[in-house]
């Protein structure tokens, strides 16, 4: 899943392509602040509701707000603008936590139902986008109507980790640590199908970005919550802190190595 394989077998070199694409390819410095995103989305929904005393419903109802004016800022843009992109990446992440827990916790929807409605929204948004455009490439995100699927996707990937991270944590019992091993090994058999036995590129990318939801969740719940709950008590402002700033010297970094391949 690097650039280089999928612009060459596009046609075309990764420089016009960084010109014209407006998502990142999945790099490795992509994957980093996707699951450093997702563990944030979920320590910084949980410090915003708990910590701060907002409460799920304006919580759910700010972050909405902000993610909406972060959106019109990224398509806006019409291109990729790590900055941008990355913190509406994060945003997106909680406001996709602060849906599930919604449907969970103030209308009692159960999580397995949650993790099929999500799924079949997902599926629904795939076939959409490829009716529209006859293509699911994340290499060929030039249009707005395109990112539009593309973002919508982003929203339901996140929504859908949440629901299956707490139905296997919660309802499962098998607790932080353990979802978190789960689903590493499952992200861990998708990068050696990928790598090794040829699996799709398109199925590769797409079920990562879900697993890497419950996979941060699960790490981000294990360092925040307190012992009683089986974590290690460190707390959200810490985890969510400390997240942060990897997102953030991450992103800096791919904001200093843009500009200077743009000057050469």
């Amino acid at each position: 899943m690097t650039a280089t394989t999928a612009t060459a077998s596009l046609g075309r070199s990764p420089a016009r392509d960084a010109d014209v694409n407006r998502v990142p390819e999945p790099t490795i410095g992509f994957w980093i602040i996707k699951l450093t995103a997702v563990t944030m989305g979920e320590t910084a929904a949980d410090f915003l509701a708990v910590n701060l005393g907002l409460g799920l419903t304006a919580t759910s109802l700010l972050m909405a707000l902000v993610l909406i004016a972060a959106m019109v800022w990224q398509f806006r843009q019409k291109r990729y603008v790590p900055a941008t992109y990355w913190g509406a990446v994060v945003l997106i992440s909680v406001v996709g936590t602060l849906i599930t827990d919604n449907l969970t916790d103030n209308l009692g929807v159960p999580l397995l139902t949650s993790t099929i409605g999500f799924t079949l929204a997902l599926g629904a948004t795939f076939t959409a986008w490829y009716v529209s455009e006859r293509t699911l490439s994340i290499h060929e995100v030039f249009t707005g109507r395109r990112e539009v699927f593309y973002w919508l996707a982003i929203l339901f990937t996140f929504a859908l980790g949440t629901a299956v991270g707490d139905l296997i944590s919660e309802d499962f019992g098998i607790g932080f640590g353990g979802t978190g091993i789960l689903f590493g090994l499952i992200i861990a058999s998708l990068a050696l199908g990928y790598f090794v036995l040829g699996l799709d590129e398109l199925w590769a990318f797409w079920l990562c970005y879900i697993f890497t939801r419950p996979l941060g969740a699960s790490f981000g719940d294990l360092l925040a919550q307190p012992h009683d709950y089986g974590g290690l008590g460190l707390g959200t402002v810490t985890t969510s802190a400390g997240f942060l700033a990897v997102i953030a010297g991450t992103v800096a970094l791919m904001s200093a190595q843009r500009a200077i391949a743009n000057k050469m």
